[in-house]
């Protein structure tokens, strides 16, 4: 053996064989064989799991395979199991699962891998929440808005080779149109996923603008788009935390966008509570 290939790196292991294997750990782990529904859930949303159905189990995500720690305060560490209740019909079970980001430098197959694993667990369809700046002052901090669509502007895909998906619909028509039967006054916006760390530019934030973004963050668009290849149906929600740089003159800041999620909370939770029984 050279001494090149004595220091080469093991190959990653393939997505979807992983996500496969999490999911039967999942199961393993909540007594639960099979998942309906999943939920991710981004600042200001994270509460919701309570209202929307009796918790099952909860482990600690790194107990299943391909799941971190979370890198930032605020953001989940655990995977929950949830019954939730239809009256006249059978209940849900749903899955409430961890983020990863782009920034942690973890690669694009970890921000994948949560949904890849919603549907190796028999999840059909997923909602994708998240906290977000705002470009349109009349929609003020605590608002939650209905992703319609995105602007993927990180330079990358969860997609790998030749792997052609159709983005049309990409946030479901009718899964929109379930939402604003519980809430009429959801307004509707194109989300814009940067990269980060860092907030956005001001420039960065009229670039949004011109381009026919109306939300801008750093998750969701990713892993919508590996959700639509998986097979999942997506409703994406965003929760306006602060308006973007350069929109209002305030500094941005992370403490800022926890105190208006802890704020919104409850209205997110209601929201939810809402929705999930009807997916």
């Amino acid at each position: 053996m050279t001494d090149d290939a004595a220091q080469a790196p093991a190959p990653s292991p393939d997505p979807f064989a992983l996500a496969a294997t999490a999911a039967a750990r999942i199961a393993e782990l909540t007594g639960v064989e099979r998942h309906d529904v999943a939920l991710v859930l981004g600042s200001g949303w994270a509460g919701a799991g309570a209202e929307i159905g009796r918790v099952v189990a909860e482990v600690v995500a790194t107990e299943v395979p391909g799941f971190s720690a979370p890198a930032v305060v605020g953001h989940a560490g655990t995977i929950t199991s949830l019954r939730v209740e239809r009256p006249g019909t059978d209940p849900l079970h749903a899955l409430v699962l961890p983020r990863t980001h782009v920034y942690e430098g973890r690669g694009v197959r970890a921000v994948a891998h949560g949904v890849r694993t919603a549907a190796a667990a028999g999840c059909r369809t997923v909602v994708l929440t998240n906290g977000c700046g705002g470009l349109d002052p009349v929609i003020p901090p605590g608002s939650p808005v209905l992703i319609a669509d995105h602007l993927n502007l990180t330079g990358l895909s969860p997609l790998e080779g030749a792997t052609f998906v159709d983005m049309t619909d990409l946030y479901s028509s009718r899964l929109r149109g379930l939402a604003r039967g519980i809430d009429p006054d959801l307004p509707e916006g194109v989300y814009c996923q940067f990269r980060g760390p860092q907030y956005e530019t001001p420039a960065e934030v009229r670039m949004a603008g011109v381009l026919g973004g109306d939300l801008v963050g750093m998750s969701t668009a990713l892993e919508a788009v590996a959700a639509r290849h998986v097979g999942l149906e997506v409703l994406g929600l965003s929760l306006v935390t602060n308006l973007a740089a350069g929109v209002s003159e305030e500094p941005l800041s992370h403490a800022e966008v926890l105190e208006a999620g802890r704020e919104a909370a409850p209205r997110c939770a209601r929201l939810l509570a809402g929705i999930v029984p009807l997916l």
